[in-house]
């Protein structure tokens, strides 16, 4: 029964188990890899929890089961179909490739079946998914159905719109389009919201956060716009493994939920490993690549041929694994005699799949991915949702994603049904994914963190009143959601955005609300990209104009699809950027400069060693240069400055501010690389001889003094020496300040030079280790969080800083939870930092050390220590 429901084709199972038992076997006996597992789990086959179909299924859907193979139901898709027949609203939390889709599916078909009126709309949170179950959905409705479904986004053809809306039953869309699309011209909809029954929310678990407030806030319109046409449709949400999808589904729709959890369906064998890159320098704590190695045991899954996705962090990062990949495969089959498997070019079998690829690019790398023509894709976690791309053997993690739901997630890709499958997770050198490396429970043991939103928040909740006030007018007294508003509504009507007519406010601005809210982003807008290619411009995707400046600025190399792009100009007038391919031996880095301003605090605690505060603040980014490096060695070739327009964010953060008595008690046990330093009684002669050595010149960018003298500066740093401690102090003095290690250097220079100290001192190090490990104790990526550090800060009156921040305009609430949970991140900092094996500072705890070996870990913990005893 159970190999009838699931379709298994045994024949490439067995393919499966034989190619995942090589590569195991390989992995094993590797003396490049079997040391550098640190773990390795095994979770036995699990067999099917099944159920009969119901007596009320419609014999229709009967008899199509019956054709695809069902014998019988999952026991949660049979669960979801007696309470969604009972009325109730259901929230299915089951694991990947469950059968969730059949699960909503059923009832809604059903109803529809049942009455010619009934309508149903589908939300997903991408169109990229939207397109997948819309095939989903065509190729298994009964012939004698009339569903009529119908993508409806804004991709749709404006000569098909008329025609959807008045014909089709199943409106398959997204929160986006909804919002802008289609509740705000609701009076041409009016037959589909009187009739409206169903509304299906895939993948609830990524409504949360800012996106989750915005989207819960377009459900209360949703809901009031059907109320008008005398509709109150159920709803049907699905969510991966997260700690609360029941309060989640009933924040999102403000209504009880029942919650189905019991997962009855079958799964085939499971490894999950745990690699961390050896060592490759004690003294510092430096590892090798995680990208590199990434691409090593992707080449031995290519080799075993085992079809596989890997997940980066970042669009970059996918680029830039995509490009190690094809080229080491070129190399590799140009030098190898032997029989190194290819299906085809290397074009068609390793693939990148991120957001701002075209859409035509990625449904021919999803089909690909189906039918077997690739092997290998490298994806952000754009293919962490439930896209149907087949069943992969392996599932590769490179860093941690952000979320133990998104390890989740994105390991559940692999595997389908009883055919084995492995997911290995790849610690980068990051003090996060080093925590985790060495404590697997948090991903084996820890419950999935809480997804979290505040649709009440104040700005949010304002743009979707003038939404929702446009779409039609509020009654005194009416609730939006379960808040009475009529207070927000008079703070419109004095804004001259509302009219107050005695029982009643209408909306009165020229302006179309909806379309200047964005629900994902400070700004809807994106900067289309254009490839000058002999003379024929195309485009070959676009990207967000946030990520503009520091992603396509001028004379950056964009990567896509593998392939480099050289910008020649970004035009933020246009929303262009002018590229060319190029084949170049470097990649660029932007660099950016961070200023921070409280505009108000909240609320703060003093204490012995540190005060802690929270509020409102002003952050202010600009991308003012850029960095060549080598590809491969990563070296820095060079730095350009730029010319960027600067990015002001007003949001909340957290902050710690290190007394004067701490810094005065670290100063004087030579702990604090900050405090001035004492070069002895014949520091200024010794400062004229080294300028005149050097001509006077800066010995860096050989920049001559002009009106200004130039700086002297310590090659191996000063306190160095001063903390050696095996000789006295006039003698440590002396050798440090010995000509051969003295340098003179220009002011900007030298800042540059001192940089580099100053990112190896103990307040660099406590920032570095709060900002990796604070998203453990909070449901967000490290992206969702600014870290900012200063040692005379001016807006603690020159006091040493620590800022911790929101990256979302007003905050969303993430600074306000760290600042009350201040206890526990200082006391896990402080076990990172003394679990580190590392002698001197690390990128696994509190950040690399130095070209000269010197690093802040000693600083750090002593910092750490007093601020944990307070």
């Amino acid at each position: 029964m159970e190999a009838c429901f699931l379709f298994p084709n045994i024949e490439t199972d067995i393919i499966n188990w034989m190619t995942l038992d090589s590569l195991f076997s390989h992995w094993q006996t590797d003396p490049d890899t079997a040391p550098n597992i640190t773990t390795w789990r095994r979770l036995p086959a699990r067999h099917a929890v099944l159920a009969d179909f119901p007596a009320d299924l419609p014999r229709e859907l009967v008899a199509i089961l019956h054709q695809r193979g069902f014998d019988s139901l999952y026991s949660h898709q049979a669960e979801t179909w007696q309470h969604t027949r009972s009325g109730e609203n259901v929230v299915l939390a089951t694991g990947t490739a469950s059968g969730k889709t059949l699960a909503y599916n059923l009832p809604v078909l059903a109803a529809l079946h049942e009455n010619s009126e009934t309508r149903a709309l589908y939300l997903f949170p991408t169109k990229a998914l939207t397109q997948d179950q819309f095939s989903n959905l065509t190729t298994f409705q009964p012939s004698t159905f009339n569903l009529q479904p119908a993508i409806y986004d804004g991709d749709t053809p404006q000569g098909q719109r008329k025609a959807i809306r008045s014909d089709a039953r199943i409106i398959l869309s997204n929160p986006d389009m909804l919002h802008t699309g289609i509740l705000p011209h609701h009076t041409n909809w009016a037959d589909f919201f009187a009739n409206l029954r169903f509304v299906v929310i895939d993948e609830m678990h990524t409504y949360r956060g800012v996106f989750g407030s915005h989207v819960a806030n377009v459900l209360r319109r949703l809901k009031r716009v059907a109320r008008f046409y005398g509709a109150s449709p159920q709803f049907i949400l699905t969510s991966a493994t997260i700690g609360n999808p029941a309060e989640l589904a009933a924040r999102l729709i403000e209504a009880p939920v029942h919650l189905v959890d019991g997962d009855g369906s079958a799964r085939g064998e499971r490894h999950f490993l745990i690699y961390n890159p050896p060592v490759v320098d004690a003294a510092l704590g430096m590892r090798k690549s995680a990208v590199q190695e990434g691409v090593r045991l992707a080449q031995d899954l290519l080799r075993h041929d085992v079809q596989s996705v890997v997940f980066a962090r970042s669009r970059r990062g996918v680029e830039m694994l995509l490009k190690y990949l094809q080229e080491s495969r070129e190399q590799r089959i140009e030098n190898s005699q032997s029989n190194y498997p290819l299906l085809s070019t290397l074009s068609s079998l390793v693939r990148g799949y991120r957001s701002g690829y075209l859409p035509g690019q990625r449904r021919e790398i999803e089909k690909g991915l189906r039918d077997g023509t690739v092997k290998l894709v490298v994806a952000t976690n754009a293919l962490e949702l439930g896209i149907d791309i087949g069943g992969l053997g392996a599932a590769m993690l490179i860093g941690y994603p952000g979320t133990i739901a998104s390890v989740t997630q994105q390991a559940g890709r692999a595997g389908r049904g009883d055919a084995p499958a492995s997911a290995i997770f790849i610690a980068t050198a990051s003090p996060l994914d080093q925590f985790l490396a060495h404590h697997p429970e948090y991903f084996l043991a820890r419950s999935p963190e809480q997804a979290l939103i505040n649709p009440d928040h104040l700005l949010i909740l304002l743009n979707h009143l003038r939404c929702a006030l446009f779409e039609l007018p509020f009654q005194k007294g009416e609730l939006f959601g379960q808040l009475n508003v009529d207070e927000y509504l008079e703070f419109l009507t004095l804004n001259n955005e509302a009219h107050d007519a005695s029982d009643k406010f209408f909306w009165m601005a020229d302006a179309y609300p909806a379309v200047s809210v964005s629900l994902r982003s400070a700004s809807p807008e994106n900067i289309l990209l254009h490839v000058e290619d002999g003379g024929h411009p195309r485009m070959i995707g676009e990207i967000d104009l946030a990520s503009a400046p520091w992603m396509v600025h001028p004379h950056a190399v964009y990567l896509h699809e593998g392939q480099q792009y050289f910008v020649q100009e970004l035009n933020f007038e246009m929303h262009t950027a002018t590229l060319i391919p190029v084949a170049l031996d470097y990649f660029t880095e932007a660099l950016k400069e961070t200023s921070i301003q409280v505009l108000s605090v909240l609320d703060d605690v003093p204490g012995q060693a540190a005060l802690r505060a929270y509020g409102e603040l002003q952050v202010t980014t600009q991308v003012t240069a850029f960095r060549k490096r080598m590809w491969f060695s990563g070296e820095n070739m060079s730095e350009e400055p730029l010319e960027m327009p600067s990015s002001d964010l007003q949001t909340t953060g957290y902050w710690l501010t290190i007394t004067p008595e701490t810094v005065d008690l670290l100063a004087k046990n030579g702990l604090w690389t900050n405090a001035p330093n004492d070069y002895g009684p014949a520091w200024p002669k010794i400062r004229d001889r080294v300028r005149a050595r050097d001509g006077f010149c800066c010995q860096v960018c050989g920049r001559p003094e002009s009106g200004r003298q130039h700086d002297v500066h310590h090659k191996i740093p000063f306190r160095q020496f001063i903390q050696s401690g095996s000789e006295d102090l006039v003698a440590a003095k002396a050798r440090a300040n010995q000509l051969e290690n003295l340098v003179t250097l220009c002011p900007e220079c030298h800042r540059q030079a001192e940089q580099n100290v100053r990112m190896r001192s103990g307040l660099a190090g406590l920032a570095s280790v709060l900002g990796q490990l604070a998203p453990l104790f909070l449901m967000c990526d490290s992206g969702d969080l600014g870290v900012h550090f200063d040692p005379q800060a001016s807006f603690t009156d020159g006091q040493p800083t620590v800022v911790l921040y929101d990256l979302v305009p007003a905050g969303i609430g993430f600074s306000q939870k760290l600042f009350d949970i201040h206890a526990d991140l200082l006391a896990k900092a402080l076990e990172l930092v003394l679990e580190c094996p590392c002698e001197d500072g690390c990128p696994s705890c509190v950040g690399p050390a130095g070209e000269n070996g010197v690093g802040g870990k000693r600083e750090t913990l002593e910092l750490l220590k007093m601020l944990v005893k307070a």
